[in-house]
């Protein structure tokens, strides 16, 4: 359906994309991975159009279209909700505006007068392609794709400038997925959603009928929706036939078999080289020392990209505290004439590893922060218990971090003497490397500063710890970082996030916040959704698949005929290509199985043979399979009856 052709950008002498190539077709759900600055959230807003690449193109069919939703896109004006929503009709909303002009001159002008005529025939007209639209199911198609975003019923008629970042975020992928383009691009988009509303998302997109292409950190998110990955690395794009999962255990079964492939060859050519230098000046050698001099250099040297270095994070042993950790009894809070907090009661006990989560509005960052002393309630109590250090991270902190200092300074400035040599590696876990930790406070971005302030938080000497969001800005190896020193900590913890993947594996307690008050939950993530699935509070089975606006019925009947005329020589074409790939790609694994046996470089002419025949092969692979993608994607496009 899309494709990328060798595209190319570079950003000084560092290249982003070196040749990446790539393939969308309609019904792929695909899940865009890679390092912070691999150039994920780059290469979306050149699919978008937003930027452009150096060289190369994006090449999409006519009737393609492409949506984006960046990680911050907000909805400017005063428009009821439903109304912003509704607007992704754009074309529905002009032909109801049409209706009323040609309804007001029916009411208006004389039924014997021309324009009464042509009023009736254009109202008609307008009717019949407003029934193909299915205009009639509009409502209840933009109020289920908000209510599914959290929104309520009595949102509907409320002004857009009155809801908050997070919520104006919902509202633009509202409209992007009311709007549905062939090529859904989302950049973060759980981000700003709670657990239910990830739920919904997740379940409504494995319906989708155009592609989806989306960046994203939330594991259990790749995991449950993408049937393909993308993984983009140093300039260069790999692409794995399943989730998350299936590329990581994919990526290392490739990374170990080219380990052994560069091994094997350079073993042999270590041992080429030697009898090269060994026998250089030998003239009754002269011939064999020309002909592999002659073979090593046209062999291709397998590259392996340099592996990134595992760092492992350990809390020290932890001061051992009374058996209640925190005790917090009738605690409210409103704001103005909002209540927030109504009567919460909670009880944490020594060891606990628990998670708070509720839906957003439900007032854990503001119950997080009364526990913290950081606000205070209107009523209640809060209590720690004996010996209890509380270590508390929240976004807000980066205000706290002093702005001169440089990474490092201040990172050590909350460590104490003992654990002064962490701190580098610890950085180095939160993605500061290098001359990074150099860096002064000041000009970090704002994911930067919440990482150096999750740093700081982790260094303190504590026992119980309370943090909110944490894994936000964290990419998948700091949170597997994280995660891996939680599950090894033997201190207590109470974790607001709304991260399955990051939670499931490290709590055994959830804690539910909302509108009846705090509801506890035995067991992990995983426990706790089957749970409130079973309580019927999560009506995925319901999610709308989404429909597409009918077009006319003479270009379904134009599209119909020509599909039908097309149809049988693509399906040819494609079997062909097939065909030859198959037979190309025998021959390709033969010589790279010849090439990685160790006395390969003893076989002298055949050496620059096989070289010649492998690279060969490889263009003919490459250009064979960009015509079969080609060919491929002709027959994803959509159908339309007569």
């Amino acid at each position: 359906m899309i494709e990328l052709r060798e595209l190319r950008l570079a950003f000084g002498p560092r290249a982003i994309f070196d040749n990446v190539s790539a393939v969308v077709n309609k019904g792929d759900k695909i899940g865009l991975v890679g390092s912070n600055g691999a150039g994920k959230s780059t290469l979306l807003k050149i699919l978008a159009g937003i930027e452009s690449p150096d060289s190369g193109e994006v090449a999409k069919p006519g009737y393609a279209t492409v949506g984006y939703l960046p990680q911050e896109s907000l909805v400017a004006g005063s428009r009821p909700l439903y109304d912003e929503a509704e607007s992704a009709f754009e074309g529905i909303v002009a032909m109801r505006e049409k209706m009323a002009r040609a309804d007001a001159v029916i009411r208006s002008a004389d039924p014997s007068s021309p324009e009464y005529a042509d009023a009736v025939s254009e109202a008609g007209e307008i009717e019949r392609r407003l029934e193909d639209a299915e205009e009639s199911k509009l409502r209840s198609r933009v109020e289920s794709v908000l209510m599914g975003l959290g929104f309520k019923i009595s949102d509907m008629p409320r002004p857009c400038s009155e809801f908050s970042g997070g919520w104006q975020m919902r509202i633009a992928l509202a409209k992007l997925l009311l709007r549905e383009p062939s090529l859904l691009m989302l950049d973060e988009p759980t981000n700003h959603l709670d657990i239910e509303s990830i739920e919904w998302l997740e379940d409504y997109l494995k319906s989708y009928p155009g592609a989806v292409l989306l960046v994203s950190h939330d594991r259990a998110f790749l995991n449950g929706l993408c049937n393909r990955t993308f993984h983009l690395s140093g300039g260069r794009l790999e692409t794995y036939a399943g989730n998350y999962d299936f590329y990581e255990a994919e990526s290392a079964a490739r990374r170990l078999h080219l380990e052994r492939a560069a091994e094997n060859q350079r073993r042999a050519i270590e041992k080429t080289e030697r009898f090269i230098e060994r026998f250089r000046y030998k003239s009754s050698k002269a011939a064999q020392v020309q002909s592999r001099i002659k073979a090593l250099g046209k062999i291709g040297r397998i590259e392996l990209e340099s592996g990134e270095k595992r760092i492992h994070f350990k809390f020290p042993e932890p001061e051992r505290t009374g058996q209640i950790v925190l005790d917090v009894s009738g605690v409210c809070k409103s704001f103005g004439a909002r209540k927030v907090l109504d009567g919460v009661s909670l009880r944490i006990e020594r060891g606990e590893r628990a998670a708070l989560v509720g839906v957003n509005g439900a007032g854990k960052t503001t119950l997080a922060k009364i526990i913290a002393g950081a606000m205070k309630a209107d009523s209640g109590r809060v209590e720690l218990g004996l010996n209890v250090k509380m270590s508390y991270f929240a976004q807000h902190q980066t205000e706290e971090l002093d702005k001169s200092n440089g990474v490092l300074e201040e990172a050590l400035s909350a460590a104490p003497m003992e654990r002064k040599g962490e701190v580098r590696g610890l950085l180095g876990s939160f993605l500061f490397t290098g001359d990074d930790v150099l860096k002064k406070v000041g000009v970090l971005s704002g994911g930067e500063k919440n990482r150096l302030a999750l740093a700081k938080m982790l260094l303190r000497d504590f026992n119980f710890l309370l943090l909110d969001e944490p894994t936000n800005h964290l990419d998948m190896d700091s949170k597997k970082i994280l995660a891996d020193a939680l599950a090894a900590y033997r201190g207590t913890y109470l974790i607001v996030s709304h991260d399955r993947a990051f939670l499931d594996p490290i709590v055994d307690k959830v804690y539910e916040l909302g509108p009846s008050g705090l509801r506890a939950y035995p067991g992990n993530m995983t426990s706790y959704i089957e749970k409130i699935k079973a309580e019927g509070r999560l009506n995925l089975k319901n999610s709308p698949a989404a429909k597409k606006p009918a077009s006319s019925f003479k270009e379904r009947k134009a599209e119909a005929a020509r599909r039908r005329a097309e149809i049988s020589a693509i399906k040819k074409n494609v079997a062909r290509l097939e065909g030859e790939i198959a037979a190309a790609e025998a021959e390709l694994a033969k010589i790279e199985a010849e090439m990685a046996e160790p006395d390969f470089f003893k076989r002298g002419a055949r050496c620059a043979s096989a070289a010649e025949a492998y690279s060969a092969l490889k263009s003919e692979i490459d250009a064979l399979y960009s015509e079969w993608d080609r060919a491929s994607a002709l027959l994803e496009e959509p159908q339309s009856g007569g």
